[in-house]
């Protein structure tokens, strides 16, 4: 088989393959702006007749999930922001800093990974309901603010920094924070962007933790609203295309905007030590 067949070949499985994988969330989108009952017929029309903002406006207006796009959106942005500070000042420690039993308390670190976050959620929502925190923010975001694998992910990324960086910066008389902040900081900007990415995603798409950790409507998040809808409108699918539209745009606007640096991220931060 000739170079130039095995490109055709090549090329040809993967735009039968991409389009496989976009019809159905380009018809979702179709389907969100339907009118009522025009996606339940069969077979279902790939386009509406009658291009509406209904759905959208029913979310909106009539069932306030708004008020649910908006906890996803400040807990995702406030759980990924601060996730960010302590994950890196954590891998800092574990690449830069000597300390006793540093090499055994990674690796304990490492070993807590198998875990299935399923495992932790019951001793977890117990002791944040004994602290009163059970259908609050904070139940949501302190389970959030560090992660083993974000620790992991950004200590390889430190370890290629040269120790003689660090060091003059030492000899200069520069503080430890000064290092972390002036130096570090910015040098990990494309891993640090990659792990914003995945808190963020993990964050807004998490629905079983907020689903326990939280008994109030109005402070579900958009998932958990989502799904309380979809059993209460099991016959709507425009209103339901509608409410999946919601939860995957701003996935695609900041995966697009970050893209790059993901990319980046993710290419330089499988260095091993």
């Amino acid at each position: 088989m000739s170079d130039q067949v095995k490109k055709v070949f090549i090329y040809s499985f993967l735009i039968i393959t991409s389009v496989v994988t976009l019809v159905p969330f380009i018809w979702m989108l179709s389907a969100s702006f339907m009118n009522d009952g025009q996606a339940s017929v069969f077979p279902p029309p790939f386009f509406p007749k009658d291009f509406t903002f209904t759905q959208y406006a029913k979310l909106f207006v009539h069932m306030n999930i708004g008020w649910n796009f908006f906890n996803s959106l400040f807990l995702s942005v406030l759980i990924t922001l601060i996730s960010l500070l302590f994950n890196s000042m954590a891998a800092y420690a574990f690449a830069k800093f000597k300390f006793k039993s540093k090499d055994k308390l990674f690796k304990v670190l490492l070993g807590a990974m198998i875990i299935p976050a399923q495992v932790t959620m019951l001793p977890l929502f117990l002791m944040l309901k004994n602290i009163g925190l059970i259908n609050t923010y904070m139940a949501i975001i302190i389970p959030g603010l560090a992660t083993i694998f974000g620790i992991f992910l950004v200590r390889q990324y430190i370890l290629s920094i040269p120790d003689s960086l660090i060091e003059a910066a030492r000899i200069d008389g520069a503080s430890e924070f000064y290092i972390f902040v002036k130096i570090i900081m910015p040098l990990c900007k494309p891993i640090l962007i990659t792990l914003a990415l995945f808190t963020f995603f993990t964050t807004w798409n998490d629905f079983l933790w907020p689903l326990i950790a939280l008994t109030d409507n109005s402070m579900y998040t958009l998932p958990v609203a989502l799904a309380n809808l979809m059993g209460e409108h099991t016959k709507d699918p425009e209103l339901m295309m509608a409410g999946s539209v919601l939860t995957i745009i701003p996935v695609i606007i900041v995966f697009l905007v970050l893209q790059k640096y993901y990319m980046e991220g993710i290419m330089m931060g499988s260095i091993k030590e």
